[in-house]
C-alpha cells in the first residue's frame, strides 16, 4: 500500500516519498533565504487559512469533484506542515511527531482491528471508541463532560456537540417531541420581548439552540441544514435576479410583489 501512495521520482524512476518532500520544503521556505511571506507567520495568522482550507475540502466533498478534493486536501497538508515546522522551530515537536501521535492513537482506539477485542457493527464501534476515550481523558484528571469541543467551531456545529456530549450522560430529551415543544415555547417568548434587542438577543439564542436539539433528535447536522437552505435561496434569488434581468428590468425597480412571483417560478422549477 505505502509504494502504491507513491510516484515515481523523475530522476531514477524510484518511488518517491512526497510527504517528507513537502516537509523539506516547508523547512527551506521558513530558512534564511526562505519565503518573507511563510518567514512571518505564527500559529495564530494561519488558523483562518487552515479553516479555509477546510471548508474547501468540504465544498469538494459536495461537489463530488475528485480533481479538486485532491487538490484542497493538499492544501490542507500543507498547513499542517506548516504548524509542525512552526513548533519544530522552537523544539516542541515535529510533522513525525504528529503523524507517530495520531498513528498511535487509531491503533489504540481500535482493539478490534489491532487488538483481541470484538465489535460486531458500527455502534459497538462507537461505544468502544468513547470508552477509551474517556479512559484517556481520565488518566489526565476530572474534567467536565463538556471538555473537548473547539471554541473556534461554528455556532451551530457547537451547539450540536455540546447537546451530544451531555445527552451521554442522560441529559437529553427522550423524543424529538421535547425540543419541537421548546422551539414552540422560545418562538412564544422570542414574542413577548422584539422590542427590547437585548432580550430578544437571549431568546433568539434560546429558540436557535433548541432547533438545533431538534436537528440533534431528527439525526441530522443543523449546519448542513442552513448550508442546505442557504444554497436553495442563492438558487432562488439568482432566478430572480435573471428572471428580471431577461424582462429589462432591475432589482432595485421591482416591488415585492413582483419579486415573489419570480420566486415562485423559481419553486416551481424546483430550484
Amino acid at each position: 500500500m505505502a509504494a502504491e501512495a507513491q510516484s515515481a521520482s523523475p530522476e531514477n524512476g524510484a518511488p518517491q516519498d512526497w510527504c517528507a518532500e513537502l516537509v523539506t520544503v516547508m523547512a527551506r521556505l521558513r530558512s534564511p533565504g526562505g519565503c518573507a511571506w511563510d518567514l512571518e507567520q505564527t500559529h495564530s495568522t494561519l488558523k483562518q487559512y487552515l479553516a479555509e482550507e477546510c471548508a474547501e475540502v468540504c465544498d469538494a466533498i459536495d461537489l463530488a469533484d475528485d480533481p479538486n478534493l485532491c487538490e484542497e486536501l493538499g492544501d490542507v497538508l500543507m498547513n499542517v506542515v506548516f504548524h509542525a515546522r512552526i513548533a519544530e522551530e522552537r523544539k516542541s515537536f515535529s510533522f513525525q511527531d504528529v503523524a507517530r501521535s495520531i498513528t498511535e492513537k487509531m491503533i489504540r482506539r481500535h482493539p478490534h482491528v489491532f487488538g483481541d477485542a470484538a465489535c460486531q457493527t458500527a455502534g459497538d464501534v462507537e461505544v468502544q471508541w468513547e470508552v477509551i476515550k474517556a479512559a484517556e481523558k481520565a488518566d489526565k484528571g476530572p474534567k467536565s463532560v463538556l471538555d473537548g469541543v473547539p471554541s473556534s467551531l461554528s455556532a451551530l456545529r457547537k451547539s450540536q456537540k455540546l447537546q451530544r456530549k451531555a445527552a451521554k450522560v442522560g441529559f437529553d430529551w427522550p423524543d424529538a417531541a421535547g425540543p419541537m415543544a421548546k422551539i414552540h415555547e422560545e418562538t412564544a417568548e422570542l414574542a413577548e420581548v422584539l422590542s427590547d434587542k437585548e432580550k430578544a438577543a437571549a431568546e433568539l439564542g434560546d429558540l436557535l439552540f433548541s432547533v438545533v436539539n431538534l436537528a440533534r433528535k431528527l439525526g441530522l447536522e443543523a449546519d448542513d441544514c442552513l448550508a442546505a437552505a442557504n444554497a436553495k435561496f442563492e438558487r432562488r434569488f439568482r432566478h430572480v435576479e435573471t428572471a428580471a434581468a431577461a424582462a429589462g428590468q432591475e432589482m432595485k425597480d421591482l416591488d415585492l410583489a413582483a419579486m415573489d412571483r419570480h420566486w415562485d417560478e423559481a419553486k416551481r422549477l424546483g430550484l
